[in-house]
């Protein structure tokens, strides 16, 4: 059997890091993921993921991720069910996340460190490659 998910969005919080009572540390935060087909009746174009991540995935994702950037979630889908405080039994699906990326650069009035790639821009002659800043896959053509 097989539960995987990998899901490419943007950050729509800043993620919140905490710590469970053992020590370990788990950040909470939520991606948009736009939708392949913009939808005609004026619903949201995108889906909404709440994604958890433990251990050092958490301290990255608190560390050098903010509201806004981009990045590729790669988990496992987890179900939870709890009872709200009004009483009614609720369920949760949530993606568990095993690796989180950030696939843009911060910009340069957020923090977070620095990129572990640098830019190249094309040579004299040669085709040149847009700024990660400038090109968006997801664009309509």
């Amino acid at each position: 059997m097989l539960n995987r998910v990998i899901l490419i969005g943007r950050l729509t919080r800043d993620p919140e890091l905490r710590n469970t009572t053992t020590g370990k540390s788990v950040v909470e935060f939520s991606i948009a993921v736009d939708k392949r087909f913009k939808p005609k009746d004026g619903s949201a174009a995108a889906d909404f993921f709440k994604v958890k991540a433990w251990g050092q995935t958490a301290e990255f994702v608190n560390n050098y991720l903010t509201k806004g950037r981009l990045v590729a979630v790669d988990g496992r889908l987890e179900t939870r069910k709890y009872q709200a405080q009004d009483g009614t039994n609720r369920e949760v699906v949530e993606v568990v996340a095993d690796d989180v990326r950030g696939l843009d650069r911060p910009r340069d009035d957020q923090g977070g460190g620095s990129s572990p790639r640098t830019h190249e821009s094309g040579g004299a002659g040669g085709s040149a490659v847009p700024d990660a800043d400038e090109y968006d896959p997801f664009a309509d053509e």
